[in-house]
């Protein structure tokens, strides 16, 4: 397992490289060029430019995240191919760079959605919600002015340039299904894995958060079933998932240590966090400790221990705590902890592997403590 850290940039994250290269076990960051909008291709030199700053820390930049998908692409339009022109050329300057994983989406118009940034948790810290009824009976509309007033920092997957043309995009949507969905998401894949091989780049596509359909909009990759469709589209070690435990286990049907068994040969980036989800449906995420959610974050890890995981792995979003102000969800105390959770969890497989139980002196052979 190789521990890596989202970090959005100079001038646009309240963390520092030097923060992230101090936290025990982490080797590089997951980045991108967020100021760009979607569907530009991303500029050789500002790639270059980022690895150098990721080696002045000796930090790789090896992971993205995301080289979004233009909302062209997702419907079909005939602007479609000028779209993915620019994507393969940004392929192409990424593996010139070393990068060898791009995680990215196939959601229509929203990313990932929350009703509350900063709900707060019985312990007195506070992390993302989400309200299922409230989601229900809302105006998306009034989600995207919420979500943008809450911070001054970028939110990935809220882009203003696109957001901006909220009434049109739903009227394109209009009618639009998941078959609909799935034959434009072939058509991307077509045209990209190739390209993707070629540069030494697995294509890891993130779950739909949360997995399920939101505003009458489709969603695709939101169960087992679902990525093995997809995963079968294309036969190439190119052509991967990003398995998030945090998005997929909103649903508590989602069964992500069978997931993990099934697809690790197909799985080159994992995220993993916790969310406590209730019985209204209702979630909202908590620390890494298994304890605290309904997510077995003990089990995904001893899965991924077993499957000999050697992708790379971020802690997802974290809690905000001591009063730190931050992108919501992208703060530093958390997701360190969160990291030295997972190692824990790792490392104490990887010694009672390579440490086999021995009898200690007056204790029988064979015999555990309990």
């Amino acid at each position: 397992m190789r521990m890596v850290f989202r970090w959005f940039g100079e001038n646009n994250d309240t963390i520092t490289l030097d923060q992230v290269r101090q936290i025990p076990g982490v080797e590089g960051i997951v980045w991108a060029l967020h100021d760009l909008p979607v569907g530009e291709v991303w500029p050789r030199e500002r790639v270059q430019e980022m690895k150098q700053l990721g080696e002045r820390y000796s930090l790789h930049i090896e992971v993205v995240e995301s080289v979004n998908i233009h909302e062209d692409i997702k419907l079909g339009l005939p602007s479609r191919d000028r779209y993915i022109a620019n994507y393969k050329q940004t392929i192409e300057h990424l593996g010139e760079a070393g990068v060898k994983v791009i995680c990215y989406n196939f959601m229509p118009i929203f990313d990932w959605l929350r009703t509350d940034l900063h709900h707060p948790l019985p312990d007195g810290s506070n992390s993302l919600f989400y309200e299922n009824s409230r989601i229900e009976n809302m105006d998306p509309f009034e989600l995207v002015m919420q979500i943008q007033s809450n911070s001054a920092l970028t939110m990935p997957g809220w882009e203003p340039e696109r957001l901006s043309h909220l009434t049109e995009l739903f009227e394109a949507y209009q009618g639009f299904t998941e078959e609909d969905l799935w034959r434009n998401v072939q058509y991307f894949l077509d045209e990209i894995i190739p390209v993707a091989e070629a540069n030494g780049i697995q294509m890891a596509i993130h779950p739909d958060d949360p997995p399920w359909s939101i505003f009458g909009l489709p969603r695709i990759i939101r169960s087992q079933d679902n990525i093995r469709r997809f995963l079968g589209m294309y036969d190439s070690k190119a052509h991967g998932i990003t398995l998030c435990s945090g998005s997929l286990g909103a649903n508590p049907d989602n069964d992500i240590i069978s997931m993990i068994h099934e697809f690790a040969d197909r799985i080159p980036f994992t995220h993993i966090r916790n969310v406590k989800v209730e019985d209204n449906g209702d979630f909202q995420e908590t620390s890494h400790r298994t304890i605290d959610g309904t997510v077995d974050i003990a089990g995904i890890v001893q899965a991924y221990h077993e499957e000999g995981f050697t992708g790379y792995c971020r802690p997802d979003h974290g809690r905000h705590l001591w009063g730190e102000q931050c992108r919501p969800g992208y703060g530093l105390y958390d997701r360190a902890l969160g990291i030295m959770y997972l190692w824990g969890l790792w490392d104490s497989l990887q010694y009672r592997r390579d440490h086999p139980v021995a009898a200690a002196p007056g204790r029988k052979e064979g015999i555990r403590d309990e």
